[in-house]
C-alpha cells in the first residue's frame, strides 16, 4: 500500500491521532530519546508485519516492545528476575532494554520466534505520550530502511519511509542518538547484548557480575539465532565503503594520505585532525556523547555528499564509545586497519 505520508507536530492532537492510527493497525515514526521508531501494536500480528515491510527487515531479527509504565509489563513477560527489577528501578525510564521470557500474548513474529521478547521504558515525553494514548505496548525498531543508519530527525524518517508509513510524528532531534543498551540476565549476572547510552561501568552499579556477549565486538553468523536486534547482518552504513582506522592521529592522517582518491572522505573527531591533508572531512565529535549524538547523522550525510570511500576515526571502546565503535563496525562490515 502507498501512503501520502504527513510529518506532524507532537500536540495533543497529532498525539492523539497517531495514536488512533496504532490502534486501528497502522504504522507510526515516532520519536524517541535514542533514536526514532517504527511503532506498531506489539500484539497485532498484521501490524507488525507492516513494520517488517516498510524497513524490509529480515524476520529473524527481534522487535524491541515499549510501554509507558512498569504496569505493563503485566502480561508481557512471565517473571521479572530480581536484577532486572534493580535495572527498572535505576534506568527506567531510559535507553536500556531488558530480554526477559515473554508470554504467549507476544506474538513469535514480534520477538522474532524467540521465546524472549525486549521490553523498554522510553524517557522521550512525547513517545510515552502516544503509548499512554493508545494504551497498547508498542514494537517499534529503528524507523530506517533496514541497513542504513538509523533515523534521528523526523527528516531522517521521512527520507526512508515516504510512502511506506501514514504518519510520522516530529519530536526533534533524538538526544542520545544511538540505539538503547540492550541486555539479558543470566543466573546472577548481567550480559550486554548490545552497548548504548548506559555502559558496562553503569550496569556494575548493579552487579559487578556484568558479561559482554561476543557479538558485541565480533561478526556472527547470519544463521546465528540472536535474542537482540543490532547484533547480525550489516547495519548502520551508508553507501560509501567505510573503513575503521584503529590509529593515534599521526598514523591516521598519514594513511589516509597514503590512500584516497577524489571521492575519499574522513570522519574525524575535529577538523584539525587532518591539518596540512587535502582531503574532505565531516567531524563526528570529540567525546564519546558528541560521537553517539552525531554518528547517524554523518553517516546520512556522506551519502548527501557522494562519498564513495570514507576512512573514520576509531572511537574509544570504553563508555559510551564502546556503542559506538559497536555501530561503526558494523556500518563497515568489519573492515578495520589497526596501525
Amino acid at each position: 500500500m502507498k501512503y501520502n505520508t504527513q510529518v506532524i507536530d507532537n500536540s495533543k492532537r497529532s498525539i492523539a491521532k497517531a495514536a488512533d492510527l496504532l490502534t486501528n493497525g497502522e504504522v507510526v515514526g515516532i520519536p524517541t530519546e535514542t533514536v526514532y521508531g517504527l511503532a506498531g501494536n506489539a500484539f497485532d500480528e498484521n501490524a507488525v508485519s507492516k513494520i517488517f515491510i516498510a524497513k524490509g527487515r529480515p524476520s529473524d531479527n527481534p522487535l524491541i516492545v515499549h510501554i509507558s509504565s512498569i504496569d505493563m509489563l503485566d502480561g508481557l513477560v512471565e517473571n521479572v528476575p530480581e536484577l532486572a527489577k534493580k535495572c527498572a528501578e535505576e534506568f527506567w525510564p531510559g535507553p536500556l532494554t531488558m530480554v526477559l521470557k515473554k508470554t504467549d500474548r507476544i506474538p513469535d513474529i514480534t520477538s522474532g520466534g524467540l521465546d524472549t521478547v525486549g521490553i523498554r521504558m522510553p524517557s522521550h515525553k512525547t513517545a510515552r505520550a502516544i503509548i499512554d494514548k493508545c494504551k497498547l505496548p508498542l514494537a517499534a525498531p529503528s524507523a530506517n530502511l533496514s541497513g542504513s543508519p538509523s533515523p534521528t530527525t523526523a527528516q531522517h524518517v521521512l527520507n526512508d519511509m515516504d510512502g511506506r508509513i501514514p504518519c510520522i510524528v516530529d519530536g526533534g532531534y533524538s538526544p542520545v542518538g544511538v540505539e538503547s543498551t540492550v541486555i539479558a540476565f543470566e543466573e546472577n549476572a548481567i550480559k550486554l547484548l548490545r552497548p548504548g547510552f548506559i555502559s558496562v561501568d553503569d550496569l556494575k552499579t548493579i552487579t559487578d557480575n556484568v558479561l559482554v556477549d561476543k557479538g558485541v565486538l565480533t561478526m556472527l553468523k547470519n544463521d546465528a539465532v540472536v535474542a537482540s536486534p543490532g547484533m547480525k547482518y550489516k547495519h548502520y552504513s551508508p553507501s560509501a565503503d567505510v573503513v575503521l582506522i584503529d590509529s593515534d592521529c599521526d598514523s591516521f592522517k598519514e594513511y589516509v594520505a597514503n590512500h584516497s582518491d577524489k571521492d575519499t572522505w574522513c570522519m574525524v573527531f575535529s577538523d584539525s585532525d587532518l591539518d596540512g591533508v587535502d582531503i574532505p572531512c565531516i567531524s563526528y565529535g570529540t567525546t564519546d556523547t558528541e560521537q553517539a549524538h552525531q554518528l547517524f547523522d554523518v553517516l546520512r550525510k556522506l551519502d548527501d555528499v557522494g562519498a564513495k570511500k570514507v576512512y573514520a576515526r576509531c572511537p574509544s571502546k570504553t563508555g559510551v564509545g564502546l556503542a559506538v565503535y559497536n555501530r561503526m563496525l558494523r556500518a563497515s562490515g568489519f573492515q578495520v586497519i589497526k596501525l
